[in-house]
């Protein structure tokens, strides 16, 4: 960064100023807090943050230095909760996002389902799986979402991101009340916990690792290794 553009010395004192500030603010807000969900220690969290973010860039345009803070995004964070203390009910949102990375074992494997069905007609007569949009629709409808996710590889797919979001409800809702649109009225502030797992993390895993470590592979999940270390396919009697 140029002279011209960086920082001067008093924005960076002041900078630090404001989080001296911040932190006596925060430290206030957490003692006078009123529960576990305190707006005010929200607010004041925040604009800690905030803060500490702004004194970590400007110290390090002017003196090529760093703090040791570590300021979660935005974008990572939920609001804080406002549903009810002792939930009646809840709702459990999942989504998890794949690649069709392998379509011709995708389609094998849903026309062994079908066939096993169909007392072992293969070819033409077996529509649905003849397709990569029927033949998701045929394994997905033969197996547990959460058997697809510890199989995925047998069906030709690559894991992308997942989250999984337990809300708040209530009521239990009546029978088919939101099946047309399940998704359109989560209420983050309803969160009650949520689980990630991203590339992301793994990521920065990686990083810590040398790359000259021996890694030992971990048992596979819900199938048998074959010689060549790759998952048997599923059984077609299923």
């Amino acid at each position: 960064m140029s002279d011209a553009v960086q920082p001067t010395a008093a924005e960076v004192r002041a900078a630090a100023e404001a989080v001296k500030t911040a932190l006596d603010r925060h430290l206030a807000a957490v003692e006078r807090r009123s529960g576990d969900d305190d707006p005010a220690v929200y607010e004041a969290f925040n604009e800690l943050a905030a803060a500490a973010e702004e004194y970590d860039e400007l110290l390090y345009d002017r003196y090529d230095e760093v703090t040791p803070f570590e300021i979660p995004g935005s974008e990572d964070t939920l609001p804080p909760y406002t549903g009810p203390e002792e939930p009646n009910a809840l709702s459990v949102l999942i989504r998890r996002d794949y690649a069709v990375v392998e379509p011709q074992r995708l389609l094998a494997q849903a026309q062994r389902v079908e066939a096993a069905e169909d007392e072992g007609v293969v070819g033409e007569d077996v529509e649905a799986s003849g397709t990569v949009h029927g033949a998701l629709g045929v394994l997905f409808g033969e197996f547990e979402p959460d058997e697809i996710a510890s199989r995925h590889k047998e069906f030709g797919l690559e894991e992308g991101d997942s989250t999984l979001w337990v809300t708040a409800a209530d009521e239990p809702a009546d029978p088919g009340e939101w099946l047309e649109s399940p998704f359109e009225q989560t209420d983050p502030q309803r969160v009650i916990c949520r689980f990630d797992v991203s590339a992301v993390f793994d990521d920065d895993a990686e990083d810590d690792l040398d790359e000259d470590d021996d890694l030992v592979p971990g048992p596979a999940l819900d199938g048998d290794l074959d010689d060549d270390g790759d998952l048997e396919p599923l059984d077609a009697d299923r």
